[in-house]
């Protein structure tokens, strides 16, 4: 993970729970091991840019082949940096949570050299299930590029235990 993330004090207990971790401070663990496996983020030199419980932006720039025919910015990037938003906000909590779905508006173009940042938010968690808006923006006039709704399930495993995946 970048460098430039905020950094927190080490592990710090949870004064109302002996043994347990800051909230805060389990959302930055859990952000650095999923990037850390994160190819794609990664290959497309995507930023964490804030994390917190429930919460993550990450900034990517529109590179010269991301663009499509009509000289905008590919759909399917601007929905993959909303959904890696998406993904790390709904892993804040130490426990492994995958797409279960996802809706995306397009609302404005963005272009090759832009740079897009996706916030998302969780907006509710119930029992394994949870939802998250993301919203994309340009940098820095704020312009919204496209909103996105996305539901996570949350599986019987946590983050931080989480080996490296492996191929058979």
């Amino acid at each position: 993970m970048p460098d430039d993330l905020p950094r927190r004090a080490p592990l710090i207990p949870n004064r109302h729970y002996p043994g347990r971790v800051d909230a805060a401070e389990t959302a930055r663990r859990c952000a650095e091991t999923m990037y850390a496996r994160d190819k794609v983020a990664q290959d497309l030199s995507m930023r964490v840019t804030e994390i917190a419980p429930g919460r993550a932006s990450l900034r990517m720039t529109v590179g010269d082949t991301m663009v499509n025919g009509h000289d905008i910015a590919h759909g399917g990037y601007v929905f993959l940096l909303a959904d890696s938003a998406f993904a790390y906000a709904c892993n804040t909590h130490d426990s492994v949570t995958v797409a279960a779905s996802a809706d995306i508006v397009f609302v404005a173009p963005a272009r090759a050299g832009d740079v897009l940042e996706a916030t998302a938010v969780e907006r509710t968690r119930y029992g394994r299930s949870g939802i998250y808006d993301v919203t994309v923006r340009r940098v820095p006039d704020g312009a919204v590029i496209a909103e996105f709704r996305g539901g996570g399930r949350s599986r019987d495993q946590r983050v931080l235990d989480d080996p490296a995946p492996t191929r058979d």
